[in-house]
């Protein structure tokens, strides 16, 4: 089986379970009854159900699974990780000025500002109401670290563009915390669940870890290289916003003097920055900026995927090739 069938298997698959996650967080959503108010049950409808793959509680799914999980309760668990997702991106979009996600206005453009702070508040603690109830004080407090460790990363991406840091290991220390952390914990706390014992728990965690940096440098390029029609965003954003990426940065350290000061330049002026995108592109792709950061995500797929070498039992092999297609799928996706 050639890579598209496989990549073209693996998307069938994830749509039906997302199907499954979709219908558990509607379920869910019932719960609250006539007592949630209008506004916010309007938002959370069209902030929840707006697109997306489910990638993170499917991951809690599958290392349950793995871990001789069949309790179908698993997906209630699950769904704890999509709120903090969804949390995230509705906070996120106002950070980051976004007037679309996925092709359709941003929830604090079409609700608000207001109401988009406090829906992705909302989602955050009822997030937490579920991990505690399901995975005890050990999974609540992976999913705690991991909701702190997203706030501490935003803070070093903050100050990265302000300083204008060029320092691979502070990047790599950031978007473990923006993206790493939360792909890891869906891991670990399923596999919690799941009753794995320590090993299987530590390296369903690193699997994460490791997927989740793959996930964020391939965002990285596609905020570069990607087609808007696929991403359904605008491209430059990271720029637009002085982010320091890492595309970027290994351009940088590589540059000439005068392309070094150029980027330099560009990256240190909002005006610039605005109508330096086909510019920095070109310099960058001069420098294999893009080339490197390409293999370094390769690489982290490569690491995640060494550490289910420890699930040997035929019973997990079918959970273990999802997973195993799942770091291919992140770094070769276009949207």
């Amino acid at each position: 089986m050639d890579n598209q069938q496989l990549m073209a298997g693996l998307l069938e698959q994830v749509k039906g379970e997302a199907a499954k996650i979709d219908r558990c967080m509607r379920q869910d959503q019932a719960l609250f009854g006539p007592d949630i108010d209008e506004l916010l049950s309007a938002v959370l409808e069209y902030g929840l159900f707006n697109g997306g793959k489910r990638i993170r509680p499917f991951l809690t799914v599958l290392a349950g699974r793995l871990c001789t999980v069949e309790n179908e309760r698993i997906y209630q668990l699950g769904i704890a990780f999509e709120y903090l997702h969804a949390a995230t991106l509705f906070h996120d979009d106002i950070i980051d000025g976004s007037a679309t996600r996925r092709g359709k206005l941003s929830v604090h453009k079409k609700f608000g500002v207001v109401s988009a702070i406090l829906a992705g508040d909302f989602l955050h603690a009822h997030a937490m109401d579920i991990v505690g109830q399901m995975a005890g004080k050990d999974g609540l407090a992976s999913f705690c670290r991991a909701t702190k460790g997203m706030a501490e990363g935003e803070f070093m991406q903050l100050r990265n563009a302000q300083k204008h840091n060029l320092s691979e290991l502070d990047y790599y220390n950031a978007i473990m915390g923006k993206t790493g952390l939360l792909i890891a914990a869906a891991c670990e706390v399923g596999a919690m669940f799941g009753g794995g014992n320590g090993d299987q728990v530590k390296a369903l965690k690193s699997y994460g870890e490791n997927l989740g940096c793959a996930f964020q440098v391939t965002d990285d390029l596609l905020d570069y290289l990607g087609n808007p029609e696929k991403t359904g965003k605008a491209v430059g954003n990271d720029l637009a916003e002085g982010k320091m990426t890492l595309p970027l940065i290994l351009a940088i350290d590589r540059a000439g003097t005068d392309d070094r000061n150029r980027l330099l330049t560009i990256i240190s002026s909002e005006e610039i920055r605005r109508d330096g995108l086909l510019e920095t592109v070109e310099l960058i792709d001069r420098y294999d900026g893009f080339v490197t950061a390409r293999q370094q995500a390769e690489d982290a797929s490569r690491r995640a995927v060494d550490n289910l070498r420890i699930f040997t039992s035929p019973r997990m092999e079918k959970e273990k090739m999802v997973l195993e297609s799942l770091a291919s799928y992140v770094v070769m996706r276009e949207k």
